[in-house]
């Protein structure tokens, strides 16, 4: 039960980033978005290089958690987005505040399955290799 509730949270999240990934990037290319669009988080994207590596950034780990690759890499990768998303709808746009409450809770559940991957980079004092 408890890999199939992982498995169901990993796909789950690598969809919801897929679509959003690709979704922002129709709207790089000048195409008219499937989802809606929160008008004041593209205020945010003035500049557009930071909208293009977002969504790269969440089409690609999308991709990643439905296939199941690199999953703690994308887990990174996406928490930092993950806590603007939630910042952004506590404060400037609640209207989606229930998603990136979704979200907040589908990345803590998964940092949490796939804790020992993570144990290395909490080393307070970490230690060079040899060859480095």
């Amino acid at each position: 039960m408890n890999h199939k509730m992982a498995v169901a949270c990993r796909v789950l999240l690598g969809l919801i980033f897929l679509a959003a990934g690709a979704n922002g990037l129709l709207v790089v290319f000048k195409l008219t978005p499937v989802l809606p669009t929160s008008p004041k988080a593209m205020e945010f994207f003035k500049l557009e290089y930071l909208l293009i590596l977002e969504k790269v950034s969440e089409f690609i780990c999308g991709i990643l958690l439905i296939t199941n690759r690199f999953v703690p890499l994308s887990l990174s990768v996406l928490a930092p987005i993950i806590v603007n998303i939630l910042g952004f709808h506590l404060f400037e746009d609640p209207k989606m505040l229930p998603l990136a409450l979704l979200l907040i809770v589908l990345e803590a559940y998964l940092v949490w399955v796939y804790r020992r991957h993570f144990a290395g980079i909490l080393t307070s004092k970490a230690k060079m290799t040899e060859d480095a």
